[in-house]
């Protein structure tokens, strides 16, 4: 009995330890997924001794941690920001993948001197990016991008792991039963679409019970994020069970369940994100306890020179192939290929060969745990700096905000929000609060009064207002502080601003000619960027016609285009070098290319004809 409270006393303790250490992370912008991971191998075997080798139950307790994630991810995941990014991020995570571990796979081995199937299971273990690690440095790292390129990398993270794992058991059951190459044919395509589709199919369906469940069942408010969890759970299991991706399952029910309106929505979504935080804790101390450093030194060479492939070489150029048909600037694609972090998945997978008993198996995992922890430290150390020097930091609409939501029970129609009264914001400068927006109680030094007698509001005060759903981003403004001005936000925008109801026809008049077909001339600039944007705008889209581009540079309350930029010139590539370079793009290289050929040409045979 000693024994448990021993054991439960070291995982307490290395759990505690973990959150703790979140506090260094975020004043010295270390990654913390790399922290957790270093605080692993530090209480391991080859550090304080904790001598942890059971393959099996570290990986069904990450793909626990991984499902709990997942769906997180998904249940954070707004629809229209998947819709906007579906396409692209689908890509990156099926044939992205496929290039990936084919690129690393090749490369792997000639260095290892693997067999070309052996090389291709390597490179299956670590095609697919790490949905905690790239969920965690976009939402929680502070780096403020562009929705459609923040919604491509969460969705392609939280998609294309159902596609490495598939990768990966099917290399691992190849090889174990010694079989070649060709085995890879069409019943494996085959066992590959039953499995997505049924994973999306499933998921589908968990989704909508767990809606149906949270609405229909009155229970309390305390049980709701449990029973959530638990169905989750249960839709994960069962598609697997079934022959399904799990995986994808568990993502997909949480993207539906997350974009309708159920009871206890909030108390979820923080049920959630602790979850969220202890499953990336566990998984990441248990993968760390579970390698062994001594053995690092015997294949720490080819092992750096395969990460260095992976982030510089690999990964780039799958990036850039998938995204070629779609409208991205080279900065995009760039930062796309560069926020491609390996994290836990790619070490949970690597246990696999070990589970199935193949001759490489520690090799694997060996090189699959120095490959994440280079990815963490080069990728995860310089996200920001390389956001910022591609020029993708979008500037804030808003300054400083403090703003809570509460669960209103029976109150359908209208939502609870609490805001503290900060420096400089429009409701300390005599904006009213509009009368719609009901404000009902304020809290002064600890003390409640009612608005009506609370007079004119002071800083820190808190206010509670009950608002329609979705006219919150007006409220916000009355509550936020004055952003100071900021010379990045003209070159951002545009030097010019033009009102989204004026003609589109005019921009073909002023930048034209034949910038515009005729149908596009018939409609307003709002009208058109929303047609360009394939779904509902978003604060800093923009849309490039001819040589101009246009901004979205601020949204109505009921997220309509309220003013747009104009851009005068395309946006300034990050390099010289043709890579990264969309098919339009590379047309007009092409096409460029051509006219100057042809005008050396004729100067050539001018120049021939006079002499």
């Amino acid at each position: 009995m000693e024994n448990f409270y021993i054991v439960m006393l070291v995982l307490t303790a290395l759990v505690l330890f973990a959150a703790f250490s979140s506090l260094l992370a975020f004043r010295f912008g270390a990654p913390l997924l790399l922290l957790f991971l270093l605080i692993g191998l530090a209480a391991g075997v080859d550090g304080f001794g904790i001598d942890f080798s059971n393959n099996s139950a570290a990986y069904m307790l990450g793909s626990v941690a991984l499902a709990i994630i997942l769906f997180d991810s998904g249940y954070r995941t707004n629809i229209q920001s998947f819709k906007l990014a579906a396409v692209p991020a689908i890509t990156l995570a099926t044939f992205g993948v496929l290039v990936t571990a084919g690129l690393f796979g090749l490369v792997a081995s000639w260095v290892l001197g693997f067999s070309l199937l052996e090389g291709m299971l390597l490179g299956s273990i670590v095609a697919s990016t790490d949905a905690a690690a790239v969920f965690f440095l976009l939402r929680i790292g502070g780096i403020s991008i562009r929705d459609r390129v923040r919604s491509t990398l969460e969705v392609e993270s939280g998609t294309n792991d159902p596609m490495a794992i598939f990768l990966t058991i099917a290399l691992v059951g190849a090889l174990s039963a010694q079989e070649n190459g060709s085995t890879l044919g069409f019943g494996l395509l085959r066992l590959f679409v039953e499995q997505m589709g049924m994973g999306v199919a499933l998921g589908l369906i968990g989704g909508a019970l767990i809606v149906f469940v949270i609405k229909r069942l009155n229970v309390d408010r305390g049980l709701a994020p449990i029973i959530v969890l638990a169905l989750s759970m249960l839709v994960f299991s069962y598609t697997g069970a079934v022959g399904g991706s799990g995986f994808l399952a568990v993502y997909v029910a949480g993207i539906y369940a997350g974009n309708r309106k159920i009871p206890g929505g909030v108390t979820i979504a923080r049920f959630q994100d602790g979850m969220t935080w202890l499953a990336q804790i566990i998984m990441f101390l248990v993968l760390g306890l579970l390698a062994t450093p001594s053995q690092f030194p015997q294949i720490m060479i080819p092992a750096v020179a395969l990460a260095v492939f992976l982030v510089f070489i690999a990964r780039p150029l799958a990036v850039w192939l998938c995204l070629l048909p779609f409208d991205y600037t080279q900065q995009e694609t760039g930062f796309i290929a560069w926020v491609g972090l390996r994290g836990a998945v790619s070490i949970l997978l690597a246990i696999l060969p070990i589970i199935g008993g193949l001759e490489n198996g520690q090799i694997y995992f060996n090189i699959a745990f120095i490959v994440v922890m280079i990815s963490l430290v080069i990728q995860g150390w310089t996200i920001k700096p390389v956001a910022k020097k591609l020029g993708l930091i979008v500037p804030p609409r808003i300054g400083a905000i403090d703003k809570l939501e509460l669960d209103l029970p029976g109150a359908a129609h209208h939502e609870l929000l609490a805001y503290r009264v900060v420096a400089d914001s429009p409701v300390l400068r005599g904006e009213r609060i509009p009368r719609w927006a009901m404000p009902s109680l304020v809290i002064r030094d600890g003390k409640s009064m009612r608005y009506q007698y609370a007079g004119r509001l002071k800083e820190n005060d808190k206010v509670y207002l009950f608002i329609a759903p979705g006219y919150s981003r007006l409220i916000d403004r009355l509550f936020a502080s004055k952003l100071p001005v900021d010379a990045n936000d003209t070159e951002f925008f545009g030097t010019f601003v033009i009102s989204p109801s004026r003609s589109a026809a005019e921009l073909d008049i002023a930048y034209g000619p034949d910038i515009l077909t005729e149908i596009d001339k018939t409609r307003t600039i709002g009208e058109l960027i929303e047609l360009k944007l394939g779904g509902k705008p978003d604060y800093a889209d923009r849309v490039r016609l001819g040589r101009i581009i246009l901004i979205v540079r601020d949204l109505d309350e009921s997220g309509h285009i309220a003013s747009v930029g104009i851009s005068m010139e395309p946006v300034a590539p990050a390099t010289r070098w043709p890579i990264f370079l969309n098919i339009r793009e590379l047309a007009h290289l092409l096409r460029d290319f051509l006219r100057k050929y042809r005008v050396r040409r004729q100067t050539f045979w001018q120049s021939k004809k006079r002499s």
